[in-house]
């Protein structure tokens, strides 16, 4: 340890030197330091942004392809839809044809028989009403559809209506209701009475001669609804003509499976070819930023690992030249340029007197 005054300001001046060359290579090292965690970062947010370009990329691709085929089969659906409609189109028009004649025959009957019960009315002057089949339904029913029809009449006209009557009345009374009742059996009761007393006893006759008539019709006209019932029945198409529909169908069908395949084999493709190339393009893309990044990384890396080996040496170079003589307490420049000051005002003469009065100035 130096005891001159001037060995002791070469000795604080080294030490304020060495000390100012640690502060700066500290400095240097946040500095690296953060240097390197932005580079990091860089490369990370690079990184990440190369994987999810190649994601979109390679989910855009994938979704143009099946949107395509889908397109395409969505066209060939439509025809197909079409072709079932004309097919099906076509068979009800076969069907109706087919109906029609086989039931011409009866039709043609029943168109005779309308006239032949027309001229049986005409020759015994029977009213035109009375040769229509709701009149045989009302004063001559037989099947059971003409009953049932006048069972609906009675229900309508001798309960629906009356009590319909009744409850449009603001002030509803049960001797109302009975009146009403009454009315409607005298009027439509009476009317019923009197209109088939009228005809029953003048044309008793030409009326069961007329029920005949109606019975054929009737007949006709249930054989007519058994053959259409039948017709419709029917499973054999062979009759309508439908195989041209049958082969636009099929090549429908088929062309539709084969864009459904084109499709599979596509995206197979796409899957293990066209993405890996996707893929390797992108990269190419992003690889020579990312090398930069990651050769500054680098670069940065070793320069800080270098500064963190010169500050340790620094630092273990002034605590063993230094900092056994001054302490951890002055191991500081700015102090040991107040300890220079007081050795140049000749009030110390080495470093331990510089201390000490250093100390008393700042106690007192």
């Amino acid at each position: 340890m130096a005891q001159t005054m001037e060995e002791c300001l070469v000795f604080l001046n080294e030490a304020r030197d060495t000390l100012d060359e640690l502060a700066l290579l500290e400095e240097q090292e946040k500095q690296l330091g953060q240097e390197e965690a932005y580079l990091e970062e860089s490369l990370e947010a690079e990184n990440r942004l190369m994987t999810d370009t190649i994601q979109k990329t390679v989910k855009k691709r994938r979704e143009e392809i099946r949107s395509t085929y889908e397109k395409e089969m969505g066209k060939v659906q439509d025809q197909l839809k079409k072709a079932r409609s004309k097919r099906e189109k076509a068979k009800n028009e076969g069907v109706k044809d087919r109906i029609r004649d086989e039931t011409a025959p009866l039709w043609e009957e029943i168109r005779d028989l309308k006239v032949q019960l027309k001229t049986l009315m005409r020759q015994n002057h029977v009213p035109g009403y009375c040769q229509s089949a709701f009149y045989y339904s009302l004063y001559f029913p037989r099947h059971v559809k003409e009953y049932f029809q006048l069972f609906l009449l009675v229900l309508f006209f001798f309960l629906a209506t009356p009590y319909g009557i009744y409850l449009l009345i603001p002030d509803r009374k049960p001797l109302y209701l009975v009146m009403i009742y009454v009315v409607d059996i005298f009027l439509i009761g009476g009317g019923y009475i009197v209109l088939g007393n009228r005809t029953k006893m003048l044309y008793m006759e030409t009326l069961r001669e007329g029920r005949k008539f109606q019975d054929q019709i009737w007949a006709n006209r249930k054989k007519i609804k058994k053959i259409t019932v039948s017709i419709r029945k029917d499973r054999n198409e062979s009759l309508y003509n439908l195989e041209k529909f049958d082969d636009e169908i099929s090549r429908l069908q088929q062309e539709m499976s084969d864009v459904a395949i084109k499709q599979k084999d596509a995206l197979n493709a796409f899957e293990t070819v066209t993405k890996n190339i996707l893929t390797d393009e992108i990269e190419h893309n992003y690889k020579t930023k990312l090398e930069q990044i990651q050769e500054k990384h680098r670069q940065i890396s070793e320069e800080l690992r270098q500064v963190i080996q010169r500050v340790k040496e620094k630092r273990l170079y002034a605590t063993d030249h230094y900092g056994t003589y001054l302490g951890k307490e002055f191991m500081d420049s700015q102090k040991i340029v107040e300890l220079c000051n007081i050795v140049r005002e000749g009030k110390a003469t080495n470093v331990s007197e510089a201390i000490a009065i250093y100390r008393e100035r700042i106690t007192s």
